[in-house]
């Protein structure tokens, strides 16, 4: 099993890294890409899936709490190591702390569950986006900037620096209209409704769908040329071990104290919890100037991600 599922994943990354490398694609057809599963393709199936879901089977409180809290520790537990043990600006620690308590959902995760339950995914990959983004991203950014703002002059600070509210209510507001967000939101409200999606639109957006998973990890492959490992030091091997290690044991040890959790449940929550750290904490990363210290452990993440994966699917199965 383990075979059927891993290896089209690594195949599919790997067509991507040699297109990227052999420049049949550009990097800006790189980012292209992206942004078509991002906000068009991935919502596509969020969308359709979670409209054909009985609402009494996408509230799942257990679910919710469990991973939120877990990814609440974990990104405290990750700032207060980089801010006060390696000493990094109130920005990096932010910026590193998402490293440490957010996977890669969109993308890998959602090609990893369909595979192995089908749209049922789409129940835990949404809860898990919502726990991210609302929470995590949004943490992640207000104290990014609060830390950019810090750094300025009185002066500075006087013309130009946001109140936190203000920085808070703008990063909300963003999350808040993303693709991603708005086709959840849509969803649970069909779902809640009972309304059925018209069905030409319904096939439109399941021809949408069934092309995110495959473009995501294409990008994903094509994402890691040139990115090194020049940035091997404790930090990175701590943060990498938080993420693809703890949290995942996180998620399994909350699920499994919590009632009315499912076996399914329980897999699909610790598996998305070992995936590897998100693309756009490497963006982030280079944004807030993190560079290498960003992507040496987006890469490692995603090495040794694949191979925690692996095994987990092979106990699920076993």
């Amino acid at each position: 099993m383990v075979i059927s599922v891993i290896l089209p994943l690594v195949l599919l990354t790997l067509i991507g890294y040699f297109s990227a490398k052999l420049k049949l694609v550009e990097r800006s057809h790189i980012a292209a890409l992206s942004n078509f599963v991002i906000k068009i393709s991935l919502p596509a199936f969020l969308l359709y899936a979670l409209a054909d879901k009985d609402i009494y089977a996408l509230w799942q409180p257990s679910y919710f709490l469990a991973y939120g809290l877990a990814s609440l520790l974990l990104f405290g537990a990750a700032f207060f190591m980089f801010r006060h043990y390696f000493q990094m600006s109130m920005t990096h620690s932010a910026v590193m702390s998402m490293g440490a308590s957010m996977s890669n959902t969109g993308f890998i995760g959602t090609a990893i569950l369909t595979m192995l339950i089908g749209s049922h995914a789409a129940i835990y990959i949404s809860l898990t986006l919502l726990v991210e983004n609302l929470m995590i991203v949004v943490l992640m950014l207000c104290l990014a900037e609060i830390g950019l703002s810090h750094g300025k002059s009185l002066a500075e600070q006087a013309q130009s620096a946001p109140s936190p509210i203000q920085v808070l209510l703008k990063t909300l507001k963003g999350v808040l209209l993303h693709p991603v967000i708005v086709s959840i939101m849509l969803g649970l409200i069909c779902s809640l409704m009972s309304w059925q999606l018209p069905e030409q639109l319904h096939k439109v957006l399941t021809m949408l769908g069934n092309t995110a998973a495959p473009i995501a990890l294409f990008v994903i492959g094509a994402s890691l040329v040139g990115v090194g490992l020049k940035a091997l030091n404790l930090g990175t091997w701590l943060l990498v071990s938080m993420k693809v290690v703890l949290m995942p044991l996180l998620v399994f040890g909350f699920l499994s104290m919590l009632p009315n959790v499912s076996q399914e449940m329980l897999y699909a929550g610790t598996l998305i919890a070992a995936l590897p750290m998100p693309v756009s904490f490497g963006i982030f990363g280079q944004a807030y100037g993190l560079n290498e210290k960003a992507l040496t452990p987006l890469m490692l993440s995603t090495i040794f991600g694949f191979a925690v994966i692996s095994l987990l699917i092979v106990q699920w199965y076993s």
